[in-house]
């Protein structure tokens, strides 16, 4: 079993920034914004104040316009805050303009993502994926962004920021290492495919949903394994693959990584061979964390993911979680489409049976796909 450790590292003051649409809901931007808070959460960094500005487009030079990066500036010196974090990725320049004038350690959501990422990877395949997407990330930002590999590589700069010199090293450090971790990956993943390709004449299932949706959940209570399982984003980023039998029907269960919102491009390349779990499937359970105010939006992620993925054809049942944590107002789930659905807790097991039997039924129509004579076992 896996150990894991809890390391108690400083916290960190940082404020949260976003720009949104003049149309959006002051609800929507409350979900984008806590999920955000979560992230940082994530980190070790107290969210001590949040920005919003309603713009149509984010300033091409600085994200937010002067007047309010003058707000955020002086908020900055007055409350001592030491990270300031963006609800979108920012472009080289952004980047570059907002470090020159604030001074202070910038975050974008996604190298918070890829730090999150970092942090969680256990396996071999997923450090080496993680680590690829992050330098992939940062080449392009190697202005003062130099300190972020600085504490990856062990090295030590000045504290005033890095000269030319110092910049034009670090880039053909990361070119060398992006070129090593690709060789790598290619090694991981042509082991990985072979590794799928003995699974052959085996029906393949994957869980796959938003991040804390609670798809480890599940899977310990299907798989009867002890996963890692927390409420915080991104518990599992290892993909962990399970034999599971159903009224004495074997079939393989895939846990993979959460979706969210505005995933790092970088991340999902990198991760394309953990991903082909879900492409790959016969069929996909699709968890949902019914409990959240924003779960039809995080609905629309998956699904759009899945499309990215090139897997959005496959046969899916929809699995509503967490109803637990529902009020007595049930909400009414419109399903215009095939795929079926069902309401769960995986905390309570309540309707486990009845999705037991569903997953029993699905799996067993893909089974008499690939062995037509095959014989059903009486259900226990």
């Amino acid at each position: 079993m896996s150990k894991y450790y809890q390391t108690n590292k400083k916290t960190e003051l940082g404020v949260l920034i976003a720009v949104v649409e003049k149309q959006a809901t002051d609800k929507l931007v409350k979900e984008h914004l806590d999920e955000l808070a979560f992230l940082a959460q994530t980190l070790n960094i107290k969210v001590c104040q949040t920005f919003v500005q309603k713009i149509e487009r984010p300033d091409k030079r600085t994200y937010v316009r002067s007047g309010k990066l003058a707000e955020i500036q002086s908020i900055i010196k007055m409350e001592n805050i030491n990270i300031i974090i963006f609800d979108d990725e920012l472009s080289p320049s952004q980047l570059r303009n907002i470090e020159n004038e604030i001074k202070i350690k910038v975050y974008d959501r996604s190298l918070l993502i890829l730090d999150i990422f970092l942090r969680r990877a256990q396996t071999a395949q997923a450090k080496i994926q993680v680590q690829l997407a992050r330098f992939q990330y940062l080449l392009p930002r190697l202005t003062r962004m130099w300190t972020h590999l600085e504490r990856q590589r062990g090295g030590r700069g000045t504290r005033g920021g890095a000269g030319e010199k110092e910049i034009e090293t670090d880039k053909r450090m990361v070119r060398d290492r992006i070129t090593l971790l690709k060789k790598q990956l290619n090694k991981v993943e042509l082991q990985a495919s072979t590794r799928r390709k003995s699974r052959n004449g085996i029906v393949r299932i994957a869980l796959v949903g938003y991040t804390n949706a609670g798809k480890s959940s599940l899977m310990n209570l299907l798989g009867k394994e002890c996963l890692y399982t927390k409420d915080e984003l991104f518990a599992t980023v290892d993909s962990t693959v399970r034999k599971v039998v159903i009224n004495n029907l074997p079939f393989l269960l895939s846990d993979t990584v959460g979706f969210i919102r505005k995933l790092p491009y970088d991340l999902i390349a990198s991760f394309k061979s953990t991903l082909a779990e879900v492409r790959e499937a016969d069929l996909l359970l699709h968890i949902i964390d019914i409990s959240s105010p924003a779960y039809e939006d995080h609905i629309k992620v998956v699904e759009q993911t899945l499309v990215e993925l090139g897997g959005n054809q496959i046969k899916r049942i929809n699995i509503y979680n967490k109803i637990d944590q529902l009020s007595e107002e049930t909400p009414h789930l419109e399903n215009g489409t095939k795929q079926k659905s069902i309401m769960i807790s995986a905390k309570t097991r309540q309707n486990l049976p009845a999705l037991k039997n569903l997953i029993f039924e699905e799996a067993f129509k893909e089974h008499i796909k690939m062995y037509p004579n095959y014989i059903q076992p009486q259900s226990f």
